[in-house]
């Protein structure tokens, strides 16, 4: 199947009633989700993946990406009317987009956020279909040594680009590793770290764990801070057009972004974030007047906004083709594809193209929908943030608690939840992300199996494994990662820094 005839198959799928509903709810949670500060795109996809068991697997997958790139549209829009990022991605456009509306332009900002945000989730649905296309057709040549080697890659890369420190990143890292192995050994079934218990020979399960980092976690830090107002800004609807001289700006920011957006998506790590930061940079890079920056340059919404939308579409390439996440909401995709019972990798095209293309397809609708939506009733979704800080607390606790234990049935994922949520306090207390530990416990399984897998295969032999050119390259890619800035300063001839203080 071409991707012509692929993506004419996936509307077919997309557009049925059933899906078009999950599409439409996805997004709309999604921006909800985006214009309330804190809780993000991961967070709600956790708490709703135990509503999608009942649902057709393409049809819970479409809903929960629904949300993941619904919540860059909304957290837009508080960004610009309030300067209050309602997502992690669109803290930059908060810089220019607020200094536009205290101009009396917030409606030329957010439509063209808006259109950068479906320019780039359509170029991302081609980038999609060309890139995993051919990547799973690659990934067939593709044996354990190859899945461990990249897996590897993936977690040395997130520690670089997490944001954080890379010791701070290694730590997580570790501890997501450690929890990947407690439960039955995938090879002889020996249980390890259980303690006795028959409920931890199942492992411990993902979505208790994204429960608590981020929506428990989240619930404590309202009750910490307390509810706090902001002056939101009106938009009437005649306000939505931008000038010709607007236009002409924007078109080029929201090219760049797209393109820088869908690269970094490519890349494991917080891409939404660091693509917007790229996409402001460039846009000050190549820009006449790099004076207008800071001040309300509209080129500063176009190209973040049209980033944060590219990293999206990005990150569903390696999840659709190879079955490896390089985000927590990749991961939770994830997650969802192994509940319902599908095998992710690059069979998946093949063997059940309904939910490859049906998926792809459903994120060019869900853009369309996203555009309806957003700027007519922009006024609408903003009354959301009067909703009292106490009342959401509760829902969000309320959601975590029904989510946790409906999984199993079983009080251990509670204690997962409450342990992970003081957790996930804590880490949002010293400012440190998460994300890879999240995507160390999703991917620890795959690597140790992996593993496992090629010592048989070589009777044993670390040098006939790394004897492979594909596997020794990603390996070295994953180790330049660590130690390339070190390296870079004493080319440059910076103050001589020991490689472990470089890496803290």
């Amino acid at each position: 199947m071409g991707p012509i005839e692929g993506l004419l198959y996936g509307f077919s799928i997309a557009l049925t009633p059933g899906n078009l509903f999950a599409c439409f709810i996805g997004v709309l949670v999604g921006t909800i989700v985006g214009i309330l500060p804190g809780i993000g795109p991961v967070g709600a996809m956790a708490l709703l993946l135990p509503s999608t068991f009942a649902l057709q697997p393409a049809t819970a997958l479409i809903m929960l990406a629904g949300i993941y790139y619904g919540a860059m549209y909304g957290g837009s829009t508080t960004s610009i009317l309030v300067n209050v990022p309602g997502e992690a991605a669109s803290v930059v456009t908060a810089i220019e987009g607020y200094q536009m509306t205290r101009k009396g332009r917030a409606g030329a900002a957010l439509t063209v956020a808006g259109a950068g945000s479906f320019v780039a989730g359509s170029l991302g649905v081609i980038g999609i279909v060309l890139a995993s296309a051919w990547l799973a057709e690659q990934a067939l040549r593709f044996g354990p040594p190859e899945y461990f080697a990249m897996a590897l890659a993936g977690l040395l890369l997130l520690s670089r680009l997490s944001g954080g420190s890379v010791l701070q990143a290694f730590v997580l890292v570790a501890i997501g590793l450690a929890l990947g192995t407690v439960g039955m050994e995938p090879i002889s079934a020996v249980r390890r770290f259980t303690f006795g218990s028959t409920q931890l020979s199942q492992g411990i399960e993902l979505v208790p764990v994204i429960m608590g980092l981020y929506g428990v976690a989240e619930v404590l830090l309202i009750a910490e801070v307390g509810a706090k107002r902001a002056l939101i800004a009106s938009v009437k609807l005649r306000e939505l057009l931008p000038t010709r001289q607007e236009w002409r700006q924007s078109a080029g920011p929201i090219a760049r972004g797209s393109v820088v957006g869908f690269f970094t998506g490519l890349i494991p790590g917080p891409a939404g974030v660091l693509s917007t930061f790229i996409a402001y940079a460039l846009e000050r890079k190549v820009s006449k007047t790099p004076e207008r920056f800071g001040h309300g340059a509209i080129e500063g919404v176009a190209g973040p906004e049209a980033a944060n939308n590219g990293a999206t579409a990005g990150a569903m390439v390696p999840l659709l083709s190879l079955g490896i996440p390089f985000s927590p909401a990749t991961a939770i995709l994830l997650s969802a594809l192994v509940i319902t019972g599908i095998q992710p990798g690059p069979l998946l095209i093949s063997q059940r193209p309904e939910v490859f293309w049906g998926v792809v397809a459903s994120m060019y609708v869900g853009n369309i929908l996203l555009l309806i939506l957003n700027l007519p009733l922009v006024g609408l979704f903003v009354s959301v943030l009067r909703l009292p800080q106490h009342v959401l607390a509760t829902l969000i606790l309320l959601l975590c608690l029904v989510g946790a234990y409906s999984l199993n049935n079983s009080q251990l994922d509670l204690w997962v939840l409450v342990g992970f949520g003081i957790f996930g306090y804590g880490l949002r207390k010293l400012a440190i992300d998460p994300s890879p530990l999240v995507v160390a416990l999703v991917l620890g399984p795959m690597m140790e199996k992996t593993l496992r897998q090629s010592l048989f295969m070589t009777r044993g032999s670390f040098v006939d494994i790394l004897s492979r050119p594909l596997t020794m390259t990603l390996l070295l890619l994953g180790l330049a990662a660590v130690v390339a800035p070190w390296v870079i300063r004493r080319v440059r001839g910076a103050p001589v820094v020991s490689l472990p203080d470089a890496i803290r």
